[in-house]
This record gives C-alpha cells, sequence and structure tokens, in this order.
C-alpha cells in the first residue's frame, strides 16, 4: 500500500512513525510538504520520501493522507482538482466535512467521494490515542479496512454511524483531553496548596488519572460502580 502525506507536522508524523513501527516500509510513504526543515526531518528520523510538491511519484498512491490544517485544505487540495485516480482520501482535518472535501477535490460536475474523515486526538502523538472516523458510503470494505490500520498506528478507533456524530467525537475524544489535563491541573494545584511541592503534587494528580484510567479499562465494571 503506497501512502502520500499532503502536510508532514506533528500529527503527521505521528502517524508515519507509528506506521513504520507496525510494519509499513518507509520506501512506501511519502509526505508533500512545504518546508525545507520538516521535509528533511521527516527524511532523516523515518527515511521516508518528502517533497514540496505533487509530482507523478507522490500522486501514484493507494492512500492520501490529508494532514494539513482546516483553514489551508481549500488552497492546498487546489493542485489536485481533477487529478485523482480512485485514491482513498483520509482527512485528519478537524471539521471539515466530506461533502467540502469531495468539491475541492472533484471535477466542477462531480465531487470526490472515496473519501474518509478522522478525528484522532492529542494523546495520538505518543500512539495513545483514539480516532472517529466516517467513511462516505461509497468507500468499500477494503477502503474502510485500510484507513483503520493507518489509523490504529496510534491508538484505538470507533467508527461512526453518520458523519454528524464527528461533532460528537471532537466534543468528547478530541477535547476531552483537555479536561483531563485541567483535572490534572486541579489536583496538582490543591497538592501545592496542601503542603506537597511542585514535582510530588503533579506525580500524585498525574498518576492518579493515570492509574484510574487504567483501572476503568482493564475493570467490567463500569465507571459509575
Amino acid at each position: 500500500m503506497k501512502i502520500t502525506f499532503l502536510g508532514g507536522g506533528n500529527m503527521a508524523s505521528a502517524l508515519i512513525g507509528g506506521m513504520i513501527e507496525r510494519g509499513f516500509a518507509a520506501g512506501d510513504i511519502q509526505v508533500v510538504e512545504l518546508g525545507d526543515a520538516a521535509r528533511a526531518a521527516l527524511e532523516g528520523r523515518f527515511g521516508v520520501r518528502a517533497v514540496a510538491g505533487f509530482d507523478a511519484v507522490a500522486l501514484a498512491c493507494d492512500v492520501l493522507v490529508l494532514a494539513v490544517k482546516p483553514q489551508q485544505m481549500k488552497a492546498a487540495l487546489a493542485p489536485l482538482a481533477g487529478q485523482l485516480a480512485g485514491q482513498l482520501v483520509i482527512s485528519i482535518a478537524a471539521g471539515l466535512r466530506l461533502a467540502d472535501l469531495g468539491r475541492w477535490l472533484g471535477a466542477p460536475d462531480a465531487p470526490y467521494t472515496r473519501l474518509v474523515r478522522c478525528m484522532p486526538n492529542t494523546p495520538a502523538l505518543i500512539g495513545a490515542g483514539v480516532t472517529g472516523l466516517y467513511a462516505d458510503p461509497s468507500v468499500d470494505a477494503a477502503g474502510r479496512a485500510a484507513a483503520e490500520r493507518i489509523l490504529a498506528a496510534v491508538g484505538s478507533t470507533v467508527w461512526a454511524d453518520a458523519e454528524a456524530q464527528m461533532d460528537a467525537v471532537t466534543a468528547i475524544s478530541g477535547s476531552g483531553p483537555a479536561y483531563v489535563f485541567h483535572f490534572i491541573e486541579a489536583l496538582e494545584a490543591a497538592g501545592r496548596s496542601l503542603g506537597f511541592d511542585e514535582a510530588g503534587a503533579r506525580r500524585l494528580a498525574i498518576d492518579t488519572a493515570l492509574g484510574a484510567a487504567k483501572l476503568a479499562a482493564s475493570s467490567e465494571d463500569s465507571p459509575a460502580v
């Protein structure tokens, strides 16, 4: 499976690193990235091919992963409009609907439809994320399996039955880590106020959250119990 990433930022790097650890060949992965330093870092760290723009080799992929910022996506996709030939396209850009991506990638009267929308969260940066996915109905079982295999490289996956549920994914798992961090911050502040130094208070707070999550994951009881 040949995979091209459009964008080589933190999440793309996390995915590439996770994929290589799980048996993907570096020679099957390439990245289209504007930044000179970022391209050099990707090549040096992972041994993947990194180029400044789409060429015939980059376009001749089985899967195209869209990993640029949402506000940059329309401009980044402009050179690809009407150029794809059935590649599976996976977007990890928050908030962008498949209809918009399909319109930007397709011909004026024929939007592109072989699309999967994904929402990984920040713990994916250390391989401990959870990703919500939604596929256009035109994506077959093999396409869904390919998308799941790629996103599973940075954690677990959950499929949404309707695209509207991706907003809930953003709210729960996308935004959820920030609430956990805020809770840890509050526990640490409480520890400091009760006489612990910064290191001790932080260790108590972080290990409490970490241990409780592990206990919940390994127990047959619900979190309520």
